[in-house]
């Protein structure tokens, strides 16, 4: 996926290491997903880029916010947007969390096991809970299966014991990992949610709303062999508004449903301006001669994804069909795990590539500001430039 102009022109800018965001491509691809799934109320996971005007502009689009802790609850609040549309979204928090998150408005609270339930009961009485079913995470880049979530059974039970303890039992929400590529892990989730309705059902229990939570991928990112991910958005969207249709139809159509993007929304809006540290060419225990790249960005200030993404990478300054070599590219700091393609998944680079070229790399735009060290080896965080939206922005 190439850059916008308005990107690539604020890349071509940048005289320093810049992450930069294209607000009118971020809008755009958020009334893009209105439009796929009419109906299904957005929140965004603000972990994916906590960047203010970034929040910013997707509040004035109607945008909710997913938080994860009372300091992302303060930053979606500083949008000025509603305080019912923002929600706890985390199923990890502690008695202090929940009073905070209570006192700042919030009255939605993700769960997953009868003990934080009864601490939601203590210290924000009354709320509203929804429950977190566990899902097996296939076709994830990030499974997200282990920590989160509860099974079906367990589900009908926490949410009872919340109707007993004077909360109300609002919802059920799934995950199906983080960059998600396939199809079939949506419509198993639904098929689970449609499941644990009708036991709900059966206890009296009648949620108002279903949360299809996160993993809607980014189109512009590359496995780890630099083949391009193609996740199949259509059939997803296709899925997602069948099995919407099927549960309000399941539930007398008295279900509301919410959706909490990230990645797909900021990742192929933002992008880093970096640059060539140095091409370099060292032999190895075993013989073998190879090419590295280092970038003045890596791991701890960037690029935090590297080991299960490739980012596509321009070097505006040599032309596309020069002469390349395959290298590993590297971050700059003193740590093996700063690179982010091995021996198994080298890059084509310029040949001629000098300490200080720029190198733009695409699609970066998730989760760069909120994996940032504070400057582990003294590379610190980068600054961020939010190219503004205009009137005459068409949307994605």
């Amino acid at each position: 996926m190439l850059p916008s102009p308005r990107l690539r022109a604020a890349l071509a800018a940048a005289t320093e290491d810049t992450l930069v965001y294209d607000l009118a491509g971020i809008a755009g691809r958020y009334r893009t997903l209105v439009r796929e799934l009419p109906g299904v109320a957005v929140r965004f996971a603000m972990k994916a880029c906590p960047v203010d005007q970034v929040l910013a502009t997707l509040a004035a689009e109607g945008c909710g916010f997913d938080a994860a802790s009372p300091s992302e609850i303060a930053q979606a609040a500083g949008t000025g947007v509603a305080p019912e549309l923002v929600h706890y979204g985390n199923t990890i928090k502690s008695d202090a969390q929940i009073r905070q998150a209570h006192a700042l408005g919030v009255r939605d609270f993700a769960t997953d096991c009868l003990a934080d339930v009864l601490a939601i009961a203590e210290h924000a009485p009354g709320a509203r809970v929804f429950c977190r079913l566990a899902t097996t995470g296939a076709g994830a880049l990030w499974g997200l299966s282990q920590k989160f979530g509860c099974s079906g059974a367990d589900a009908v039970e926490v949410l009872a014991a919340a109707q007993q303890a004077g909360l109300v039992p609002a919802g059920l929400s799934v995950h199906v990992g983080s960059q998600q590529m396939t199809a079939e892990a949506w419509r198993a989730a639904l098929d689970t949610l449609a499941e644990v309705l009708v036991e709900l059902a059966g206890r009296g229990i009648a949620v108002d709303h279903v949360n299809l939570g996160g993993g809607l991928p980014a189109l512009g990112c590359l496995d780890t062999y630099g083949r391009p991910l193609e996740p199949p958005l259509d059939k997803i969207f296709a899925v997602l508004r069948e099995g919407v249709q099927r549960l309000r139809e399941l539930a007398g159509g008295q279900l509301d449903f919410l959706i909490e993007p990230g990645r797909y929304l900021v990742a192929d809006h933002g992008a880093i301006r970096a640059q060539v540290a140095r091409l370099t060419s060292r032999r190895l225990l075993d013989g073998e001669q190879q090419h590295w790249l280092y970038l003045s960005c890596g791991k701890f200030n960037g690029l935090y994804e590297m080991d299960e993404l490739q980012y596509r990478l321009v070097f505006p300054t040599h032309p596309p069909d020069g002469p390349a070599v395959p290298a590993v590219v590297a971050g700059p700091t003193c740590d093996s795990d700063d690179a982010y393609a091995h021996r198994h998944a080298l890059v084509q680079v310029p040949a001629r590539a000098a300490s200080g070229d720029p190198v733009w790399v695409l699609s970066s735009g998730a989760y760069a500001t909120s994996y940032t060290t504070r400057g582990f080896n003294g590379f610190g965080p980068l600054p961020e430039l939010c190219v503004p939206a205009s009137e005459e922005d068409p949307d994605e």
